[in-house]
């Protein structure tokens, strides 16, 4: 019979380069334990690299850049993808992210309805919020963007290149989100995109 590493190790070169990977996603193969020890062996011998406890890269390798990295979001995205979570970015993240902010924050945090934690990624940490269901009702990401950064900007901080960015984003969204989206959030968060949408 093939050995757990032999079969974890084939399981893994036959993934897409890029993919990160979990402990959980080899379970089938052996007990946590045993599955962790084959995967730190594999890192040994550089087929995988380890991004932060438990969670691994199979690298895709660029001949100039090196190793491809993914972002922070997108391992925000596996943890919750494996976790069956949804998530919500937050604070200077979603600021940055409508190019309202050129801060890189250490620390990302997102809003989940999973288990609440910290995972350190190098010198960043992905800091898992636990919310309540109706924070994470809107799907749309650029919608949460957007009101996270009123949020975050509060009342008294949004300017009128804060409202040019966030008009530039809205026009991404469908029409019938935005209305949707308004009807659950703060009163002022809502006047505030009414005004927007309309303005020339």
């Amino acid at each position: 019979m093939e050995s757990i590493h032999n079969q974890i190790e084939n399981k893994i070169k036959m993934l897409q380069k890029g993919k990160i990977i979990f402990i959980s996603d080899f379970i089938e193969y052996g007990t946590a334990e045993n599955v962790k020890k084959v995967l730190l062996r594999l890192e040994k011998q550089k087929l995988l690299i380890r991004l932060a406890h438990g969670i691994y890269l199979y690298p895709k390798i660029d001949k100039t850049l090196g190793v491809l990295y993914p972002s922070i979001e997108e391992i925000a995205k596996a943890i919750a993808k494996r976790d069956k979570a949804r998530i919500v970015s937050t604070g200077i993240y979603a600021l940055q992210q409508l190019g309202l902010s050129t801060q890189i924050p250490l620390n990302v945090v997102y809003l989940t309805d999973g288990a609440a934690r910290k995972i350190k990624v190098g010198k960043r940490t992905i800091n898992l919020k636990k919310t309540s269901p109706k924070n994470l009702i809107i799907k749309d990401k650029v919608m949460n963007n957007v009101i996270q950064a009123f949020k975050e900007l509060g009342q008294n901080g949004v300017d009128s290149m804060a409202r040019v960015k966030i008009k530039r984003a809205l026009s991404k969204v469908p029409e019938v989100t935005i209305r949707e989206a308004i009807t659950i959030v703060p009163t002022w968060i809502r006047k505030e995109i009414n005004q927007i949408i309309e303005s020339k």
